[in-house]
């Protein structure tokens, strides 16, 4: 990685607090970056047509003002901010963008960012809410437009190889995350949530072969570590939509505990499944997208007969990670307006309170201004753990 010479943390931490800096580098070089919003959003037919995949984050720092001159105010906070963050030339440097049809406030701000920024190119991508194969077909259709769009725009066709290089090369950079959490099972963990927390933000701002290559050297780094003193703190899993910062992961930890693991964009949601290698490339893709990212804005047929039976199909891989991980407690975080996940909100504190689970849930705003509040809510449910 260019100018690297001194270790994956050291590398994750300048490329997190200065994110966009090596998009802004490769610009510079030549290279052309496609911004995106949302997991959702198919990065291997991005990465494919040979342009960065850069994902668009909020500053949780940043008061947002222009932004809600023009998008309305009950917007997600997180929307509104990477907005925010658009209008004010923080990503000047991009070539186009991509949003899918992920929740409501993602998929209407399409047009207002679009025609705010009047970029060279941008695609919105209509992604179904169901999981049938009459989906999947009219997904992949969508996928099929998007890539010829996309091809159009680079001046170039996107080949079916080279879907499949870029699949695979997206699968190696899944399988370190991967490796990454392995850390996080130790008692004491032998990484923190917040290190966690910090590589990942810094890796989705980097070219899918530099990510594999910041994560090669955080886990070199993270091997060679003795582990910390074995001291016992509450193991704690957060469950929710998406967190880009540290700043709330870093208080938990702070306030006494050790975040082990996740269920949230730019964590396990997006990491802890791969992209099918063998069959054809964008059938493999709409596959992923459509029935293996877990996000509650998808509806997934079940064939269960009680309540209890939806609810492990639903979420059965939060009790996974439970056991997994060996958690003592949730805490449920979403960001103020995020319907879909809030409307699932009973039913995540009834599943993980079956497992006798304690569960802390908390609504937030998408900035620093609440943490104060924060704090004295997390302290209290550590407490009760600690009994």
């Amino acid at each position: 990685m260019a100018g690297e010479a001194t270790g994956g943390l050291v590398t994750a931490d300048k490329y997190y607090s200065d994110y966009g800096s090596r998009a802004r580098e490769l610009k510079k070089q030549g290279q052309r970056i496609m911004g995106y919003l949302c997991a959702l959003t198919p990065v291997e037919i991005i990465a494919a047509a040979g342009f960065v995949p850069f994902r668009i984050k909020g500053d949780v720092n940043e008061p947002i003002t222009k932004a809600d001159t023009e998008m309305e105010t009950i917007v997600c906070p997180l929307v509104r901010s990477c907005f925010d963050m658009l209008l004010k030339g923080k990503y000047e440097f991009l070539d186009g963008i991509v949003i899918p049809h992920a929740c409501d406030s993602i998929t209407r701000s399409y047009s207002t960012i679009s025609y705010s920024l009047g970029l060279p190119y941008s695609h919105f991508i209509n992604i179904p809410h169901t999981t049938k194969d009459l989906s999947k077909e009219f997904f992949k259709a969508e996928l099929d437009t998007f890539r010829k769009s996309l091809g159009k725009f680079a001046g170039k066709e996107i080949s079916d190889e080279s879907l499949v290089q870029a699949i695979q090369l997206h699968n190696e950079n899944k399988a370190k995350v991967r490796e990454l959490y392995q850390f996080r099972k130790s008692g004491p963990p032998l990484t923190s949530g917040t290190e966690v927390t910090k590589v990942l933000v810094a890796a989705m701002g980097l070219p899918v072969g530099e990510a594999n290559e910041l994560l090669d050297g955080v886990i070199d780094e993270i091997k060679k570590r003795a582990g910390p003193p074995a001291k016992k703190l509450p193991r704690i899993m957060v469950v929710g939509a998406q967190v880009d910062d540290i700043a709330f992961i870093k208080l938990i930890e702070d306030s006494g505990a050790s975040v082990v693991v996740d269920s949230m964009c730019i964590g396990t949601r997006d990491y802890f499944f791969d992209v099918d290698i063998g069959r054809h490339p964008v059938d493999s893709i709409a596959d992923y997208y459509l029935r293996k990212l877990n996000c509650p804005r998808t509806y997934r047929e079940w064939t269960g007969e009680t309540y209890e039976e939806d609810l492990e199909a639903r979420f059965g891989d939060i009790g996974g990670f439970i056991k997994e991980f060996k958690v003592d407690g949730v805490i449920l975080y979403l960001l103020k307006y995020c319907d879909p996940f809030g409307f699932e909100v009973p039913a995540r504190i009834k599943y993980i309170q079956s497992l006798n689970i304690p569960v802390l849930y908390i609504e937030d705003e998408y900035s620093m201004s609440t943490i104060a509040r924060l704090r004295t809510r997390i302290q209290a449910f550590l407490e009760v753990l600690a009994r």
